[in-house]
């Protein structure tokens, strides 16, 4: 009897993780070859199968079980991404632009999306997935928000937004690049530190030049690695300043520091002690991909369009307002220190 509880259990579980794979994979596919972003491409498919998951259906439970551990799983995988030589290569002044840069747009999008009358949670939310790295920060910083209601939809939104966003700033930033940043290794700071998706990075600093990707690959992949001390002050944050929010949204018994980054940290510090393989480190980095892939097609069909829609301008204007800000402090650094 007991076999056969578990062995249903485990099928309700896996069927789930089975249809996110293939719409996952469909995802890969269309953004492979039509040149569509990936993450946006898997929302959008996740968003066409929510009728799956709004009910007790045989997926759904897989569909919840992908959201939240196999997202999870991505986000520790996408710690082999980070080594301790990208400090030395970048120099302490990119450092400190790099890291000044989020700090500024972290407390300008608290201020600014509280004055807009936002919440708080989806305030860092945004601020977060524009000043560290997209989808995949929107995704971190949401696993540990206080619960509400409204989680999944605020995240979906966003990742949505910043995708678009992302792939606007690929096209235009480096026809900007004259203006902005005259020197390659300007032209790669400038376009790492500011487009919110790895991806989109890459797609726009090779476009420019070998130089220009490879600086703004390394630029990115730092800012990236500020996702482990942002992710664990939200999570100190939101936990000693209940007062700003709901009290029936706050379990007492959430943990303070997120366990899911402590794998993230190991394999950062491994990868920085050159103890991982090359090919083991590319097999994550792959493996990451597909992880938080289909975890976004589960949020996806979490929820709806209607939903997402129903958000208003003021959202929009609240991440574009961030995306310029960000922006702006790059360009003044630039300017002030190169």
């Amino acid at each position: 009897m007991v076999f056969k509880t578990v062995s249903r259990k485990f099928n309700d579980i896996y069927s789930g993780i089975i249809l996110a794979g293939i719409m996952a994979l469909a995802a890969r596919y269309v953004a492979e070859h039509y040149g569509a972003p990936a993450m946006l491409m898997a929302l959008l498919f996740g968003m066409s199968i929510s009728s799956l998951s709004c009910e007790k259906t045989a997926v759904s439970e897989g569909i919840q079980f992908t959201a939240s551990h196999i997202l999870k799983l991505g986000i520790i995988l996408l710690g082999s991404r980070i080594s301790a030589d990208i400090i030395t290569i970048l120099g302490w002044k990119t450092i400190t632009l790099i890291v000044t840069a989020m700090l500024g747009t972290l407390i300008f999008g608290y201020i600014i999306g509280k004055s807009l009358g936002r919440t708080a949670g989806f305030a860092i939310l945004t601020a977060g997935a524009v000043s560290i790295c997209g989808a995949s920060a929107a995704i971190a910083i949401s696993s540990i928000l206080p619960p509400d209601k409204d989680n999944d939809r605020n995240l979906l939104f966003t990742i949505l937004c910043v995708t678009i966003l992302s792939t606007i700033a690929m096209i235009a930033y480096p026809v900007l690049m004259d203006g902005v940043a005259p020197s390659e290794i300007e032209a790669g700071i400038f376009i790492g530190a500011t487009i919110h998706d790895v991806a989109q990075v890459i797609g726009a600093g090779f476009s420019v030049s070998d130089e220009v990707g490879e600086t703004a690959t390394l630029v990115k992949l730092m800012r990236v690695s500020l996702l482990v001390p942002v992710v664990i002050g939200i999570s100190i944050l939101f936990r000693t300043q209940k007062s700003d929010i709901p009290a029936n949204t706050v379990k007492s018994n959430r943990p303070v520091f997120p366990i899911f980054i402590l794998g993230f940290i190991a394999l950062a510090t491994l990868n920085s002690l050159a103890l991982l393989p090359e090919y083991i480190v590319e097999f994550m980095n792959e493996l990451s991909s597909w992880a938080l892939l289909t975890a976004i097609v589960a949020a996806g069909a979490k929820t709806n369009l209607k939903e997402i829609l129903a958000f208003g301008y003021i959202p929009i204007l609240l991440l574009i307002l961030e995306t310029l800000f960000l922006a702006a402090i790059v360009i003044a650094g630039l300017v002030i220190w190169y």
